[in-house]
């Protein structure tokens, strides 16, 4: 098993350790390409406490099934074939009904990211992302949907806030750090052919085991691709570029 798997199962299981006592929360994936909604579908079940109880690809079809089964919360796309995501979070607002939303988009305009906190919208996720953003987002909602009772003062009222809209940095694997991260993102982004893991490690004075350890880690958070290149003779070898939806912040703290 690899180093990268090995961490992936530690974290789960510890999630399904540490997880609010929250069960049962029913998920409708919102979503117009059906690759992304199966995967986001598929992060679902993988997080405790949470089913994906359908994957659609049209506001229709998230109306009706919105009328036939029972859906605690949304992953709603904005870009959707018969209409925007938050006037449908709009219209789902004004009928009362009580399902929350996460809106999970590329789109980074912050006037739309406004609009959507006005609408009660409990997270907002850019894609392209991997599975550890969504858990940690997911097991944040949990956290907030676990509170109860009343507050005793404005910390508890803080605190449960917190839990939504201060969401701190993902965790590394274990030996990657973030400064080399950071370096190793650096030299992607700006290489407009992308870089071998020879390439990255030349560059950035690391080992080639060691660059590409990096660079899968990228692959894997949805900051980069990879795609095999054929030579004359031998194996394929892996050719890494950077996603230009990853945007240009700090690597390490996405």
């Amino acid at each position: 098993m690899s180093d990268a798997r090995e961490v992936r199962d530690a974290r789960e299981v510890r999630d399904a350790r540490e997880a609010p006592a929250v069960s049962g929360v029913r998920v409708l994936v919102v979503e117009d390409d059906p690759v992304a909604a199966d995967a986001h579908a598929l992060y679902v079940g993988r997080v405790p406490g949470f089913t994906a109880v359908g994957a659609v690809h049209s506001l229709a079809e998230a109306t009706r099934a919105l009328e036939r089964t029972r859906v605690d919360l949304l992953l709603l796309d904005l870009t959707l074939p018969d209409g925007h995501g938050l006037r449908f979070a709009r219209r789902l607002r004004a009928s009362g009904h009580p399902v929350d939303v996460i809106v999970v988009t590329s789109a980074r305009d912050l006037a739309v990211v406004r609009e959507s906190v006005s609408l009660g919208v409990v997270q907002y996720v850019l894609k392209p992302f991997a599975f550890p953003t969504l858990r940690e987002r997911l097991l944040r909602y949990a956290e907030f949907r676990a509170t109860a009772g009343e507050a005793a003062g404005q910390d508890d009222v803080d605190r449960a806030l917190a839990a939504l809209r201060a969401p701190g940095p993902a965790e590394l694997p274990k030996g990657l750090s973030a400064p080399t991260l950071d370096r190793v993102g650096a030299l992607l982004r700006t290489a407009p052919e992308g870089l071998t893991a020879a390439g990255a490690a030349e560059a950035a004075g690391i080992s080639r085991i060691t660059a590409r350890r990096y660079l899968e880690h990228l692959v894997d958070t949805g900051r980069a691709d990879r795609t095999p290149r054929y030579g004359q003779v031998g194996r394929p070898e892996l050719h890494y570029r950077w996603l230009a939806a990853a945007g240009t912040g700090s690597v390490s703290n996405v």
